[in-house]
């Protein structure tokens, strides 16, 4: 099949899905959206919103809708490394045996990874970059694809360890979750209140998905997006001479090259469940909110006059 037709079926299947996670959770169609460019551009994402809003639901609906393996590991204060790596254990033959943990799956819900010490968040890391993890001077491989959806809670600040820059950079996209509207919550209440079963069913398998991210990565771009891009990225250092005054004045710290990397990635899946078989700057734009959201550090005085992460990105369109 060619590429171009290949494109054009994704868009079909991809109109399906969406239905289909629809089945189970209601609204939110922006936030199940960036997860799914997030999965088919082979990056993860970070849910920052409060409790009780389906998280976990949301995660556990479109593993099942993409026919993958879902496994769910709650951070806590005493978790070790090897509870979410695995360990080897003395086996009836006196042999060592290693056993799997829950970070062997297709897709890994980390709920409120903020809540364990950075010994725990750093073992996920190797998983997260190399797709593998080392364990007792043993390499395994992880199963692709493989994708690391992680939760944090923004108002508990009590016993929690903030993530780390390096590790928030890992993450390709951060997305705000925020609370339904009216309407969708009675509906949400309506649904979740009866003893209504709704079946999700898969429309792909691991390898499709795997194909769809080889696929994506094949698509061709003008240079003058990836030009616009990297300018997008290079105008969050306070140090460019490109930097707006809103950047120089509030922001400590810029977006890396990898930011650069992720907003062409995710444009070019963006541009394909579109049905466009090239992203442009308008591609580049929907995604980079939550691409550089998380990435630009904010000084003092910003905290101090309310100015968000979202009135500096916008400045830099």
């Amino acid at each position: 099949m060619s590429d171009v037709a290949a494109i054009e079926g994704f868009v079909k299947k991809f109109e399906n899905l969406k239905s289909e996670i629809a089945k189970v959770i209601i609204g939110q169609d922006e936030v199940v959206s960036q997860i799914l460019i997030s999965i088919f551009s082979g990056g993860h994402s970070l849910l920052i919103g409060v409790p009780g809003l389906a998280k976990t639901l949301m995660v556990n609906t479109i593993a099942q809708a993409l026919g993958l393996d879902f496994k769910r590991i709650q951070f806590t204060p005493d978790l070790m490394p090897s509870d979410i790596l695995g360990s080897e254990i003395l086996d009836e033959d006196r042999h060592f045996k290693f056993i799997k943990g829950p970070i062997f799956a297709n897709i890994i819900l980390a709920d409120e990874i903020n809540r364990t010490p950075p010994k725990t968040q750093a073992a996920l890391l190797e998983a997260m970059q190399e797709r593998s993890v080392t364990v007792a001077g043993h390499h395994y491989k992880l199963d692709l694809p493989y994708f690391v959806l992680a939760t944090q809670n923004p108002i508990e600040q009590e016993g929690t360890y903030p993530l780390p820059e390096a590790q928030l950079d890992r993450f390709m996209f951060a997305i705000n979750l925020d609370y339904p509207s009216y309407d969708e919550e009675v509906q949400v209440v309506k649904a979740t209140t009866t003893d209504n079963k709704v079946t999700v069913n898969a429309l792909f398998s691991a390898q499709n998905i795997v194909d769809i991210q080889n696929l994506i990565r094949r698509i061709p771009v003008a240079d003058n997006v990836i030009e616009y891009a990297v300018t997008m990225v290079g105008k969050t250092r306070p140090s460019s001479d490109a930097a707006p005054d809103l950047v120089k004045t509030y922001i400590d710290w810029g977006a890396g090259p990898r930011a650069s990397q992720n907003l062409i990635l995710a444009a070019k899946t963006h541009a394909a469940i579109h049905g466009k078989f090239s992203p442009d700057i308008e591609n580049v734009q929907a995604v980079a909110q939550s691409i550089l959201r998380h990435r630009i550090i904010k000084n003092y005085k910003a905290e101090a006059e309310g100015v968000t992460e979202e009135q500096i990105i916008k400045s830099l369109f």
